[in-house]
């Protein structure tokens, strides 16, 4: 192995890949702000690395220890939050194709965590043994993985075992996407930049390193090619077998080196999948289990043979299911909606391989494969390789020609497969026609410089192949792969012809056996299992063991499909980046982020928007098929459309109960009705489009649960801008076993908006509204469609069909209702709309004003509703739902068609649709970055000295990601997203001082009220007032502003523990000051605490307690009296002993206790202080008196009473006096040194 793996821990976790002078080093970049978003199918912004290249010179390696040993990496996955590194560890040679192009055989990989280290040594791998042989007989799918017992948990193991499995080959000698004669045209050997992306199996894994490598200068590009750490990856099968020199191929060829016979088998990655998962062709023209298999000669001392052929499903779109004793086929789109994509597959095989003959090899005796094979004619009928020629002219002039081959009825005979070479007859003149490729070694010599166009690569081209045969059966596995060794040897043959060689029964001999192994590994990749007929293949002959065999695989296949297909395929999209939400690693690059920021922000220079409407209707058919024939549907897929200036240019048509849903339907599903109905749609939309002078509609997909069916019918010029059109259906009847009811959803993208249309028939009963909302649940949560894709991941959905809801009114009073049209009563106790307000079902979706009579349930052929024994209540049981951000309804009604006891119910919408100039996208991404590149650039040139801070601002913002796409990145110590130019800033906030809750506003937030929410705080004042003054104290130096004058000679609130009465704690310097309120919100500190007023005798006290103006503070100067709150705190009539009244304000409680002796105690209810006030003469006026003689007061001046001799009572005694604050513990926010300042409650 030429990598070592290291890894640092400290300071932070790191991985490198070490050659013998130079090294790849990746850092994990942590994100710090994610992105979201309001759709469901958004997800987190993507894991993040940081990769660095360089000399070994260069790096301190210090702190790194070795993890493993490595042929090179596969590329960087994040799997679920984790970064994992993937290299190759174990690998065996393949093949050799020609002297210096060797190929080798993925042996296992592991994978390290990138961001932690819980995966260096948590689990023991054993390695699969270094030789791989091919058997005679398959054994199961798998990598002898199975049936062990795991230490622990890892997210890669799926891949660890896909990727171990002995189907995946790479080269570091030269590019291994390429057949040999797409290769003799590179100027180098070995380019990263000429690879076959459909080849390419980790093309999503090894994307970030590409990009990293991409930004490099060339120099630095070549040494990092030169290093072998970026490896790439096929799937499908190489070898080589030697042939002896003993039996020349060539008497011309006087070598004593032998000959060398590879072959190489490609299987493509754009339409991956396993057997019953993957099946025709998609939008882009890719078809399932495509293979590129290459025959390769090479014999020396320079003569090399190359022959091509490819095979794949039929390139149209159709599915099939797995289940027991037959697996039923199903052609999902119509002839009109699949000749695009068709046409697309033919034309890239023309422009590859040139022109190109099918040999179609399905029986007429299924009746699903003669269906397929009627379809595949008729569409290399209609395609463009075949027009424009004269009807005359012989087929062999086309481009595009087809050979019908019934592989089973040909071998049925008693000569079994061997019946099969009759083929070769059938397709001689093309296999004359296309040739092969052959070439010439070229000898180098150092002073000889090569620049002819020939002779590139060191070779001389002496034939190019100028066609190819597309073989296919229904799997393209067995008979195709019979076939293929078939035409491979008529062209070995025909290329030794022409060279005068000779073969053997040996060479015979080995091309089978590699041919059989081929096709054993192809079949185990697709269908689980070794291919059927290998057998015949690798000896010539059938025997009783092979028909077991093939027996046994059978089993095999069966077993596999049904059981493991599903696991596999999502390990082959995780590998593929292809699931739902799945992102690349993305790399970091400060310009390039800075570049996709600025996209993002010009994202509508290069997006549109287009309206299109829709029409949406469902119908309960109540299994009758006569209206299809006889009735007029105009009505209901028509109603007013000569008054709309656009036309609809989808429709999306739900049927329930298209066939009576007896116990022998519920089942199986019988497609007849349903084609029935897709007839007699179509008729009535193209006779109205033939009218109007406009395109016709085309059947892009339909879909069938039993009784529930949804077609999807759109313009013809659409076909080109939709794409990824895929259905699914989800049983709930009888438990998920029965599809009497369920949901059918078929889902496309038109542009860049996806939309998705389901139907649905939910559980019947007027009481059964939960299980109709279970029933939605398990619908919308559980149906899928490929790539995990659920309903929820789209930008428009709409449901449409018989929901079942009722409504909650007695039958009598229903129909008096609707009699008498008040549908707004009636639609107050409808189960859908309540379900919906109480968000129990179809949460956040939207339903128009219903505005017509219940939908169910009528008489047949009559307005009558139901007068059978059961009188089943009237109801809108057929609904049309949607969600969208970008959909606005026009009109919601039904249509007066009377064969059912339903009424069908029809919907029609504008819908906004996005559309992405990818071209001119990409076209502005280029023009950003070099523009940044170039600005870097002069920045740096300018100011050297900034290059620093430059690299520090980026390691700022390395993990922060903008939470808007449209929005600038979060700022740092340096960096602030308001201002340009990258101008370093630095802002520092004062915090809110001054300020505190106003204690009177009122609880309720909503109410209107004067009072204000904060009331400000000035800083009390540090110089001794004139009328404090007396010499009786002392007041230390203060440390706070000179405050306002206003707040001189203020009342003072002590306060003290509440479980600590003693006098002596009121005397502590360090006790909470009191805080003064006055009317104009302010709040102050007193300098000093006024002595306090002499008490009236105890037997002037009732009079306290029958006025409330004892809340007026004793210690406030007379001036400050009117200057008290207007709402002030009144005080019941007390009578007897202590009592109290509570005020909420907040978490607390503020209580005012008046006792006997006058004085009021407050304190907020659950703190450990109390707020003493001392005693207030009592006046016996009224609080609006007592205020107005306070006022009034104030103009005598603010002198201060003398001090009161002390009280005798036991009252008085016991009563505890205020305590003296010492103004030198004030601190500036008004707080006390030492204590927690007073919050006041509001």
């Amino acid at each position: 192995m030429s990598l070592r793996v290291l890894c640092r821990d400290h300071p932070d976790r790191a991985l490198a890949l070490i050659s013998d002078d130079h090294a790849l080093i990746l850092h994990h970049v942590p994100i710090t702000s994610e992105s979201t978003s309001t759709a469901s199918y958004s997800h987190v912004s993507p894991p993040k690395c940081h990769i660095e290249f360089a000399g070994l010179d260069a790096l301190d390696l210090s702190g790194y220890r070795t993890l493993g040993r490595a042929h090179g990496t596969i590329g960087l996955i994040a799997l679920n939050s984790d970064i994992f590194l993937g290299t190759i560890s174990q690998a065996t040679q393949a093949a050799t194709v020609r002297p210096g192009e060797t190929v080798q055989r993925i042996i296992n990989v592991e994978f390290y965590c990138l961001n932690r280290s819980d995966y260096d040594n948590n689990v023991d791998y054993e390695s699969r043994p270094t030789t791989f042989a091919y058997p005679t007989d398959d054994g199961d799918y798998g990598t002898g993985y199975e049936g062990r017992e795991v230490i622990t948990e890892s997210p890669f193991l799926p891949l660890k075992k896909l990727l171990s499995d002995g189907s995946f080959y790479f080269s570091v000698d030269f590019n291994l996407t390429d057949r040999l004669q797409d290769r003799a045209e590179e100027i180098s050997s070995f380019d990263i930049d000429s690879l076959d992306r459909d080849f390419l199996w980790n093309s999503f894994m090894i994307e970030p390193l590409l990009l990293f490598r991409s930004h490099l200068l060339e120099a630095e590009r070549v040494t990092l090619d030169s290093c072998r750490i970026l490896t790439t990856a096929i799937r499908g099968f190489v070898h080589t077998l030697t042939i002896p020199a003993s039996t020349p191929l060539l008497r011309s060829s006087h070598s004593n080196l032998p000959s060398s016979l590879t072959l190489i088998s490609r299987l493509s990655s754009r339409r991956a999948g396993t057997r019953f998962n993957s099946r025709g062709i998609d939008d882009e023209g890719n078809v399932s289990n495509f293979v590129e298999t290459e025959t390769v000669v090479w014999i020396p001392p320079g003569m090399c043979f190359s022959y091509t052929q490819v095979r794949g499903s039929l390139p149209i779109f159709w599915e099939q299911s797995v289940a027991i004793g037959g697996q039923k086929i199903q052609v999902t789109r119509s002839t009109d909606a699949s000749q695009l994509a068709f046409d697309k597959h033919f034309d890239n095989l023309s422009l590859t391989y040139g022109a190109v003959h099918v040999v179609n090899l399905l029986t007429e005796l299924k009746p699903g494969e003669a269906d397929l094979s009627e379809r595949y004619r008729y569409h290399i009928s209609r395609s463009p390789l075949r027009q424009g020629r004269d009807p005359n002219t012989s087929s062999e002039h086309h481009l595009l020609r087809a050979t019908d081959f019934d592989f089973h009825a040909e071998t049925r005979g008693p000569a079994g497969y061997q019946s099969a070479f009759i083929i070769r007859h059938l397709i001689q003149d093309s296999a004359d026609a296309f040739a092969f490729f052959l070439c010439t070694d070229v000898p180098q010599k150092e002073e000889t410089l090569i620049s002819t166009d020939d002779a590139n690569n060191g070779l001389t081209v002496v034939l190019q192949q100028q066609g190819v045969f597309r073989t296919n059966c229904l799997d393209c596995l067995d008979r195709t792969n019979l076939v293929q060794t078939i035409i491979s040897r008529m062209a070995l043959e025909s290329f030794l012809e022409q060279q005068g060689g000779k073969t053997s029964d040996d060479f015979w001999r080995r091309h089978s056996t590699l041919w059989a192994d081929n096709g054993d590994n192809l079949s185990k990749i697709y269908a689980g299992s070794g291919a059927l007929k290998s057998s015949y293949t690798r000896h010539g002959k059938m025997s009783l063991a092979g028909a077991f065999a093939d027996i046994r695989k059978s089993a095999a296949r069966l077993y596999m499909n049904t059981f493991t297909d599903s696991a596999r395929q999502n390990t082959i999209d995780l590998l593929l980046g292809t699931l739902t939400g799945q992102s690349t690693v993305h790399l970091y690059d400060p310009i390039s982020d800075s570049v996709n920021r600025a996209l993002r922000q010009r994202a509508l220079e290069y997006t549109s928007s287009k309206t299109v409407r829709i029409w949406v209707g469902t119908f309960n058919l109540n299994g009758r098929t006569n209206g299809a024939n006889g009735t007029n549907l105009s009505p209901w897929l028509l109603p007013q459309l000569d008054n709309l200036q656009e036309t609809p240019s989808i429709f999306a048509i739900g049927f329930q109960e298209i066939v009576e849903l007896s116990p022998q339907q519920i089942m199986s599903t019988d497609p007849g009705n349903r084609m029935i109905w897709e007839n007699a749609v179509k008729h009535t939309l193209n006779d109205y489009a033939n009218r109007k002078g406009e395109s016709e509609y085309v059947l892009l997909r339909s879909g069938q649960l039993v009784g529930t069916a949804l077609l999807i019918f759109v313009k013809s010029e659409l076909l080109s801008e939709i794409k990824v059109v895929e259905g699914s259906v989800k049983k709930t009847g009888m438990s998920g076993m029965a599809g009497n009811k369920g949901g059918c959803a078929i889902r496309f993208q038109y542009s860049n908006t996806r939309i998705c249309f389901v139907t649905a028939h939910l559980a019947a009963g007027f009481s059964n509204y939960d299980e109709r909302n279970r029933d939605y649940q398990t619908i919308n949560q559980g149906l899928r469609f490929q790539r995990n894709r659920s309903i929820e991941d789209h930008d428009t959905i709409i449901w449409l069909g018989d929901f079942n809801y009722r409504i909650g009114l007695p039958d009598d009073t229903v129909r008096g209702l609707i009699k008498a049209g008040d549908f707004e009563s009636l639609y107050s106790h409808d189960q859908l709309n309540l379900q919906m307000v109480a968000g129990l079902t179809f949460p956040f979706y939207s339903e128009a004003r219903i505005t017509f009579p219940p939908t169910y349930k009528y008489d047949n052929g009559t307005d009558q509703y139901d007068t059978s024994e059961k009188a089943r209540t009237p109801a809108w049981c057929d609904r049309i739902l949607w969600k969208g951000a970008n959909i606005r309804l026009l009109e919601y009604n039904a249509a007066p068609l009377k064969f059912s006891d339903h009424r069908p119910v029809y919907a029609t919408f504008d819908c906004d649709i996005s559309i992405v100039n990818e071209n001119l996208k990409e076209y502005i991404r280029r023009q950003l970055y070099e523009a940044e590149q170039d600005r870097v650039a002069n920045g740096r040139e300018m100011d050297s000295g900034s290059e620093e801070t430059d690299d520090e601002d980026d390691q700022d913002l390395i993990g922060f990601d903008a939470i808007d796409p449209y929005l600038p990145p979060a700022s740092s110590d340096r960096h602030k997203w308001w201002l340009d130019q990258g101008l370093p800033a630095k802002s520092t906030l004062k915090p809110p001082s001054g300020f505190m809750v106003n204690q009177h506003r009122p609880p309720n937030p909503f109410s209107t009220t004067a009072e204000s929410d904060w009331i400000h705080i000035p800083y009390p004042d540090t110089s001794p007032a004139k009328s404090q003054v007396d010499g009786t104290s002392e007041i230390a130096k203060p440390r706070v502003p000179r405050p306002a004058t206003s707040l001189r000679n203020e009342p003072l609130i002590e306060f003290e523990k509440e479980d600590d009465p003693s006098p002596n704690s009121l005397v502590s310097s360090k006790s909470l000051s009191g805080l003064v309120i006055s009317s104009n919100g302010e709040v102050g500190v007193p300098k000093k605490r006024a002595p306090p007023v002499p008490t009236k005798p105890l037997s002037m006290s009732t009079s306290l307690a029958r006025s409330p103006s004892t809340a007026v503070f004793a210690n406030a100067s007379p001036s400050h009296h009117s200057q008290i709150s207007s709402t002030p705190i009144s005080l019941e009539p007390q009578t007897t002993a202590t009592r109290a009244t509570q005020t909420r304000a907040g978490p607390h409680m503020l209580r005012h206790v008046t006792s006997e002796d006058g004085n009021m105690n407050s304190f907020v209810s659950g703190n450990y202080h109390r707020a003493n006030l001392p005693g207030v003469e009592p006046r016996g006026l009224n609080p609006e008196k007592a205020y107005v003689d306070g006022a009034a007061s104030s103009k005598v001046g603010s002198e201060l009473p003398p001090r009161p001799p002390p009280r005798r009572s036991a009252t008085a005694a016991d009563r505890p006096s205020p305590s003296v604050t010492n103004h030198s513990d004030v601190q500036r926010d008004g707080s006390i040194a030492g204590r927690k300042p007073l919050r006041l409650q509001g």
